[in-house]
């Protein structure tokens, strides 16, 4: 009777925990679920990502280069890759299929030069990579991006940011922080069908199509880009946001009013101002002095809570250009020089905007103060470095001051603002004032609703430079004299992408994944303790456990 009350006792067991797993599985097919318990989240997307996969009707591939013998760094990426996409398969229902390819693979060096010229025609760049191992340096090309594919569309996304060839943890973090948004975003180009519009004003002598071209390109992408001549009375309402690119004439009293109550209607405004009038053409002249523009538009950005300053920056981490420091023969002798007014700017806010953002280079960048409005949230974005100083109005700006011998005592201004976020409800610059001629009473708007603004001073950031022998423009930051590309066009599509969807995917930048490195010297003191701990311990408490275990064995049956 006991063995039989036994077995039917151990077979109700097995088939409650049967029930149980299966009412398990019911539930879990009808209310998905994860669980992420890092600290960081490092593990969980954004819901802005969720609802976006959520949207997808039709597979999407993509096709990972990344892959192949890789250091312990591009490994760790590569596992972030894995990690970021197999979430967004599940969140997809399976739509997001992934492939990992080598593309050092290919049987010839010709086939495989050919694949790597067709992997970069459609913007997924190499990587140099320099290793220093057994006292031997080598190099290899890597390609850190991916190819994604949706409806018959295709677009590369890279993966990796820097251009450093000896790869630091902090890049390779900077880099799986900014997977997410990656991603996302490329999948938001190719499904995107919603597109937003944003207009570039002209009319005030802004960027020629030439310089603006690799920007407009880029916003080309994602967005549906219009000119927008204040003069001809277009109806600003249609735009989602409004950019003004480096103008050198006055706005008259008329196009300012236009433009402030399109903002007092919510409408987003990204401003790219240069405050004085200095070109590295007129930098050639030994007496050259730069002077302000008369833009008009002071007062308008005054009445929002900004000023641009009658000055220009300098700042000892800057740029190089080419200077003639001698003379061989017939031939001049050039030497790459700092020239400080082109800062680097790699000091950020803690903002969505400018997380993991590279440097970012401007070129005679005015500072900017804030004033007194009433409502208006103010957040500087970008600053430069801590070795830097304002110059006054009229500034001498020629080529030669490079020359000359620079006292670093007279870089210690501190990090100077020169571009900021308004947030907020604004007042109408005409509020308690004529309106301008010809301007009726009529839908005028005293106080505005909730909208955002960009000041940024300094207009060649958006501006590329041309090739001269072939006229074709070249991609925004990218410097001719050093190889390197800036990050001035993330960080303009960063601000159009905030001021266009504050809420969308932009969101997805402030994810952070910390680095937690052990701490080499207490390793190395502590390193005999934690073996022991780790190798010997485990097997000591089994060989007790095994002992004790006999022992009570023992005892238990020698009593029987």
């Amino acid at each position: 009777m006991v063995m039989k009350s036994k077995r039917t006792g151990d077979f109700l067991l097995l088939a409650n925990g049967l029930v149980l797993m299966i009412l398990l599985n019911l539930f879990a097919s009808d209310y998905f679920f994860r669980l992420d318990l890092t600290e960081e989240k490092r593990y969980s997307i954004k819901p802005q990502t969720q609802e976006l996969l959520n949207t997808l009707t039709d597979d999407i591939y993509i096709e990972v280069y990344l892959e192949g013998e890789l250091n312990a760094e591009f490994r760790r990426l590569r596992n972030a890759i894995r990690e970021v996409l197999d979430e967004f398969r599940i969140y997809s229902g399976n739509r997001v299929k992934v492939s990992f390819i080598d593309p050092t693979i290919a049987i010839s060096q010709k086939a495989r030069n050919e694949f790597m010229e067709d992997l970069a025609a459609k913007g997924v760049q190499p990587t140099r990579v320099v290793e220093r191992k057994d006292g031997q340096t080598s190099e290899k090309l890597i390609f850190p991006g991916a190819v994604m594919t949706y409806g018959g569309m295709e677009t590369g996304v890279m993966l990796f940011k820097g251009n450093n060839p000896r790869i630091s943890a902090e890049e390779i973090n900077r880099s799986v922080e900014g997977l997410e948004y990656e991603f996302s975003n490329a999948i938001f180009k190719l499904t995107n069908i919603d597109r937003k519009r944003v207009g570039l004003v002209l009319g005030h002598g802004e960027l020629d199509s030439v310089y603006i071209a690799s920007f407009n390109n880029a916003l080309l992408e994602l967005y549906d880009v219009y000119k927008v001549n204040l003069e001809r009375k277009q109806n600003l309402s249609d735009y989602d946001a409004l950019i003004i690119a480096k103008p050198t004439r006055s706005f008259s009293e008329a196009n300012k009013y236009r433009l402030d109550q399109y903002i007092m209607n919510g409408g987003r405004m990204l401003f790219l101002l240069d405050r004085l009038d200095a070109t590295m053409d007129s930098a050639s002249r030994e007496d050259y002095f730069a002077f302000p523009y008369e833009l008009r538009l002071d007062d308008l950005l005054f009445k929002y809570g900004v000023r641009i300053n009658a000055d220009l920056v300098q700042d000892r981490n800057a740029g190089f250009y080419p200077v003639v420091t001698a003379q061989q023969g017939n031939q001049p002798q050039m030497q790459l020089m700092d020239w400080p007014f082109f800062p680097l700017i790699n000091r950020y806010a803690a903002h969505p905007i400018t997380r993991n953002l590279d440097a970012v280079m401007m070129k005679f960048a005015s500072s900017i103060d804030t004033v007194k409005a009433i409502g208006i949230v103010k957040t500087p974005l970008a600053f430069t470095s801590e070795y830097s100083r304002r110059v006054s109005a009229p500034v001498p700006a020629s080529i030669n001051e490079i020359r000359r011998n620079v006292k670093p005592e007279s870089f210690l201004s501190g990090n100077i603002p020169v571009a900021y976020l308004l947030e907020g409800k604004f007042t109408s610059l005409y509020k308690n004032r004529f309106l301008p001629e010809g301007v009726t009473q009529e839908n005028f708007l005293p106080e505005g609703k909730a909208t955002k603004i960009i000041v940024v001073a300094d207009g060649d950031i958006a501006r590329n430079d041309v090739n001269p022998r072939t006229g074709n423009p070249q991609q925004l930051g990218a410097d001719p004299f050093t190889n390197y590309t800036f990050a001035n066009e993330e960080f303009l599509l960063n601000a159009v992408a905030f001021l266009t969807d504050e809420n969308g995917l932009i969101k997805t930048r402030s994810k952070e994944v910390k680095v937690r490195p052990l701490d080499r010297e207490k390793v190395r003191i502590e390193k005999t303790k934690w073996q022991v701990i780790n190798l010997v311990l485990p097997v000591v408490c089994l060989i007790l456990y095994g002992l004790v275990s006999v022992y009570l064995r023992k005892r238990k049956y020698s009593k029987a």
